[in-house]
């Protein structure tokens, strides 16, 4: 079996993030959607609640979400995944990656990575950029997944309510 592993925060997952996976799965018989827990990262949705999340956006039951605190080479020997999944959006992406790969290939060993170029449609789509239309009140569609919307808005309605975010958990 062919899978692929796509590591990211999905904080909250986008469009772009479906249209990457969405493209593996012409490639891959399994595309696993890894939510990597950063200490360093002060994420506004919690791990549960990205999950559900990656959940509503992705329906295929080829899509397999997990979490981890790990690397993403031990993640990758972990689930069998034969390939690292990174979507492009740009040079600055490009490089970053690249960069993040070869810092990785030194430390834990050889292992494949492949690049999505996103679609051009979406270069403009990003976590950030729907974590700023969340803020500012504007409509999150055509940046997040039909049937993640509804529930997206009301996680960040309740933060706003409660004044909370995630840390982490």
């Amino acid at each position: 079996m062919k899978k692929c592993l796509f590591a990211g925060t999905f904080d909250p997952p986008t469009v772009g993030h479906k249209a990457v996976v969405e493209r593996a799965l012409k490639v891959f018989d399994e595309v696993i959607v890894a939510i990597m827990i950063n200490p360093e990262k002060q994420p506004t949705f919690t791990v549960a609640e990205r999950e559900k999340l990656l959940e509503k956006t992705f329906s295929s039951p080829r899509v397999k979400i997990i979490s981890s605190s790990g690397t993403v080479a031990a993640l990758m020997k972990e689930t069998g995944a034969n390939c690292y999944l990174r979507g492009i959006r740009n040079g600055t992406d490009f490089d970053y990656e690249t960069a993040s790969y070869y810092l990785s290939e030194k430390l834990y060993g050889e292992f494949v990575a492949m690049y999505v170029p996103c679609p051009q449609d979406l270069l403009h789509v990003s976590s950030s950029a729907v974590r700023a239309i969340l803020k500012f009140g504007k409509s999150v569609d055509g940046y997040v997944a039909d049937g993640a919307k509804d529930l997206l808005l009301a996680l960040y309605e309740e933060k706003k309510r409660d004044g909370t975010s995630a840390k982490n958990g």
